[in-house]
């Protein structure tokens, strides 16, 4: 999906708060490479990557995801972040924003693209 791929996305909302580094955070973004079909980026605090499938309907799933283990004084974001990417079943992009969703709940995660 030419929306979705070989873009920087940067997180900006997470479980329907706004997130912003700072604090014991870094960035959190993610990167989805076509030629791979893999998805690199960070949740917050870990470099994290593994792979994603898309399919027909927009829906998508991401597998063997793995992040470093630094620790980080903020690791309530981190820990969300890789439980969205277990969760997510669907996403949506419109207006530079990219969010992913399970089933028809309100967005696990939403990202501006950089």
């Amino acid at each position: 999906d030419y929306q979705l791929e070989n873009k920087k996305w940067i997180l900006t909302e997470i479980m329907g708060k706004e997130f912003i580094p700072g604090e014991g955070n870094k960035e959190g973004f993610l990167y989805f490479d076509r030629e791979t079909g893999r998805v690199s980026g960070r949740n917050s605090c870990n470099s994290i990557n593994g792979t994603y499938d898309l399919k027909e309907g927009n829906r998508i799933s991401f597998s063997r995801v793995a992040s470093t283990l630094m620790a980080c004084p903020d690791m309530q974001t981190a820990d969300l972040f890789n439980e969205v990417l277990e969760r997510a079943e669907n996403y949506t992009v419109a207006d530079g924003i990219l969010s992913l969703n399970k089933a028809r709940m309100a967005p696990m995660a939403r990202f501006r693209q950089e």
